[in-house]
């Protein structure tokens, strides 16, 4: 499963829409597409808030960040950097 599809099946399991995910995290809903699209990432604060929404929702949260710290360690062309 990749990142952005990761991020779009916790926002399910919690039975959001994009618009009341993106006021919990406190980002736009163009963000909350963006990722769901793979065409960016959370940041840093993004994603404590993430690991907080996970643990109150019992949502597990060491694939996204597994994940998350995956495309941190790739250039914008998929090689490492």
């Amino acid at each position: 499963m990749t990142l952005a599809e990761l991020l779009k099946t916790i926002r399910q399991k919690a039975l959001l829409s994009q618009e009341s995910f993106s006021k919990v995290l406190n980002v736009s809903v163009a963000t909350i597409n963006r990722w769901e699209n793979g065409r960016a990432t959370p940041n840093i604060t993004t994603m404590s808030n993430l690991k907080s929404f996970c643990m109150e929702r019992d949502i597990p949260f060491n694939e996204l960040e597994s994940l998350w710290l995956q495309s941190k360690r790739r250039g914008s062309n998929g090689t490492d950097l």
